[in-house]
């Protein structure tokens, strides 16, 4: 369980470390991670569509 929470731990300060150093990269990072899930939902949506019909 120490292990997770050193993960965790690490992880939280190295995305902080990120957004305060290099703030327009981490939001670029962010936008691509929603445009990505944006593109999985839309492909889901349109692969019921077609089953459906």
């Amino acid at each position: 369980m120490d292990t997770k929470k050193l993960i965790t731990g690490a992880l939280t300060v190295f995305v902080l470390f990120v957004i305060i150093t290099q703030p327009k990269r981490a939001a670029e990072m962010v936008e691509i991670g929603f445009q990505g899930i944006s593109d999985a939902a839309s492909g889901i949506g349109e692969f019921m569509t077609e089953l459906v019909r």
